[in-house]
């Protein structure tokens, strides 16, 4: 392995202050509610709303500003993310008649969380695509109560209106002008406005990443975002053009995004690193695009396909991308988010309308753990049924465990079904 360009460190940013910070808004949050709610979306976002839910009218006027092709746009990719969403979840399967001994019943049933909340990051762009993302699959679960939270544009108090009917498109059944760690600590522990879900999804900054952190427990989260990332995989069959562009739409993300290639050919290597810069000059977002791609992208000459492969697992990316005449590595890639497969097959497909999500794990997270789907929104709770025979079958076994544990009540729980069925 031999680096062609190798990135920085990220900084590991200043965690216990942030830490602190989000404490305080989360205390601020529960002891105060709503009054606390206004406080901080005022310093933070311009926002000084008093009503924090979105009415029916503010969604109808934000309609009224879509073009006919932006609605076309996003009910087609809101139909494409539907329905994955719907042929997953008929993957997931209730089980039921399952026996261990003769006359018990053993089983699973699927249940969809209640409610949840999603969180549409804000940022430096209105990112409609993660409301699809977010509320799409959870309502293709079941979830009851979907409630969506975004930041209001700077300096007003209203979200954006293209994330407003992505919302409503999507589905949420209530949306809040809110952001930022104290929307999050809203949704976790509800204010006088805002009633509390039983889970949390979505992106955001480190202090959005932070409150779902401290959260974790009161409520379910999916899991904690990082910078985004990509990694491709590839060989001389690659166009050098079209890796130059993959690396660059993640790293206009922000700085800290980070785009990799591992190549085994070493002028695929050069010539990707020559039209990056090349690609650079003509971007609108070059600024923040090269920044990221300055500091933290990287190019890694790769001995064999193999080698490339194992680079990849131990990098565990958010996407990954194999662009190679033998494809006979992809059952060897094993940790990714999501996997995009052939030269044709574009990243940020995924990022919009192929169907699959986009919300996904990153800083190696991908080594435990796949990205948000229909699954995310259900729990597999599972039952059982004990007819008098099985009991007097497993009841002993039961017992004897018990007492070689030292728990007597557990054993007597046991031994007097026998006694008395």
């Amino acid at each position: 392995m031999e680096y062609l360009k190798k990135a920085a460190v990220r900084p590991a940013g200043e965690a216990g202050e942030c830490g602190r910070r989000v404490a305080e808004i989360i205390q601020n949050i529960r002891t105060r509610g709503d009054s606390a709610m206004v406080e901080y979306n005022t310093r933070f976002d311009g926002n000084n709303r008093t009503a924090l839910r979105v009415t029916r009218e503010e969604i109808d006027a934000a309609y009224g500003q879509m073009t006919s092709q932006e609605l076309d746009d996003l009910r087609q990719a809101a139909g494409h993310i539907r329905k994955f969403a719907l042929a997953q979840k008929e993957c997931i399967r209730p089980l039921d008649g399952f026996a261990n001994v003769d006359g018990s019943v053993l089983g699973h049933r699927i249940i969809p969380v209640s409610s949840c909340g999603c969180y549409v990051p804000g940022g430096s762009y209105p990112l409609f695509s993660t409301a699809l993302m977010l509320i799409i699959p959870a309502k293709a679960a079941g979830v009851g109560r979907v409630a969506a939270c975004a930041p209001a544009v700077k300096g007003t108090a209203s979200i954006h209106y293209k994330t407003l009917v992505a919302m409503d498109i999507a589905g949420a059944d209530e949306i809040y002008a809110a952001g930022g760690a104290q929307a999050v600590a809203a949704l976790a522990y509800g204010t006088e406005q805002i009633k509390a879900v039983d889970m949390i999804v979505g992106p955001g900054n480190q202090y959005v990443a932070e409150a779902k952190r401290q959260c974790y427990g009161q409520v379910g989260i999916d899991f904690f975002a990082g910078p985004s990332e990509v990694l491709a995989i590839a060989d001389n069959s690659a166009d050098p053009r079209i890796l130059a562009a993959d690396m660059l739409a993640q790293s206009e993300h922000d700085r800290l995004a980070k785009g990799v290639l591992v190549t085994t050919s070493r002028s695929l290597g050069e010539a990707v690193m020559q039209v990056v810069q090349e690609q650079l000059d003509t971007l609108e977002t070059q600024e923040i695009a090269r920044a990221s791609w300055d500091r933290y992208g990287e190019v890694i000459l790769a001995e064999s396909l193999d080698e490339a492969a194992a680079i990849a697992n131990d990098y565990a990316p958010e996407h990954l991308e194999v662009i190679v005449d033998d494809e006979s590595i992809l059952p060897k890639l094993v940790n990714f988010g999501s996997l995009f497969i052939g030269q044709e097959t574009g990243e940020v497909f995924g990022d919009y309308a192929s169907g699959t999500n986009h919300t996904l794990p990153t800083v190696r997270a991908a080594r435990y753990t796949g990205g948000v789907w229909v699954g995310t929104f259900l729990k597999v709770c599972t039952y059982q049924r004990y007819q008098p025979e099985a009991m007097r079958e497993i009841a002993p076994l039961v017992s004897r465990m018990a007492c070689g544990e030292g728990l007597a009540a557990h054993a007597r729980a046991a031994d007097i079904r026998m006694q008395l069925l």
